[in-house]
């Protein structure tokens, strides 16, 4: 009788990609532009085979994290919501930010964002928005990068070195325009948004230009926990005024999570 094949650590299974892994390539296959997807578009996207791909999904339903309608397409469900609630640097920081930023929603009658730092990326968590507020493609939940938008480069250049220097040690090209970002330039840049505690970007988009204003919002051991925002036209912009609210709603913030000073 041979014996069984030993596994070593480190290395994928013989029999192929790890359940679990299957699994989040399920949940990956959604964005926000594919937030109902067949079973034959979800293996398509997920690249899993179709059998695979409804035991998986079947399993996921059974534990909330998919969801069927009655013609059978799936859709994320209510569990991640509630597991993802659990984030603290997510829900926690929302709960304490959401007063200050309806104070803030209600001076300015645009975007509010609530934004943390994932990897590469900033993430929005949490965005309030007037009715008369100008269109943006920014939702919570969703990635912006850090060089080209006001609350990325705050949390770029509250961010360790070593993310920095990553950043740096390639191109960079500004969105959406695509324009190259020299790095003495981006350098010089996130050294005034440290600075100053203060970041102000200009976007432009096909029908009009964006402002956004954002500043650093720190926590007990005075590390930038994530960054508060507002987006508004430039037409009626005036950041430097606009900037001393957002970084009163910051500095308000930081207090609340304990950090010792945030001037």
């Amino acid at each position: 009788m041979s014996a069984e094949p030993v596994r070593q650590r480190g290395r994928r299974p013989l029999h192929g990609e790890p359940v679990v892994d299957r699994a989040f390539s399920l949940l990956a296959a959604f964005d926000a532009d594919h937030r109902v997807l067949t079973l034959a578009e979800l293996s398509r996207r997920s690249e899993i085979p179709t059998s695979s791909t409804l035991r998986l999904a079947t399993r996921l339903v059974s534990w909330g994290a998919l969801e069927r309608d009655d013609s059978g397409r799936y859709c994320v469900g209510l569990r991640l919501l509630e597991v993802a609630t659990l984030a603290p640097r997510g829900h926690g920081l929302r709960q304490t930010a959401l007063p200050f930023m309806h104070d803030l929603s209600e001076v300015t009658k645009q975007h509010v964002q609530l934004a943390v730092r994932d990897g590469m990326q900033a993430m929005l968590i949490e965005r309030l928005s007037s009715h008369h507020a100008a269109p943006v493609e920014y939702r919570i939940g969703g990635r912006l990068p850090l060089h080209s938008t006001g609350v990325g480069l705050v949390l770029l250049a509250f961010a360790p070195q070593e993310i920095q220097e990553e950043l740096l040690a390639k191109p960079v090209y500004s969105e959406p325009d695509n324009k190259l970002i020299k790095p003495d330039v981006l350098r010089r840049t996130l050294a005034e948004v440290r600075r100053e505690r203060l970041a102000i970007f200009r976007r432009e988009d096909e029908t009009e230009t964006i402002v956004s204003v954002a500043a650093p919002v720190f926590g007990a051991d005075n590390t930038a926990l994530g960054v508060l925002g507002v987006l508004v036209p430039k037409r009626v912009a005036q950041p430097r005024h606009l900037g001393l609210a957002v970084q009163t709603a910051a500095r308000s913030i930081s207090r609340e999570l304990g950090a010792r000073s945030s001037s």
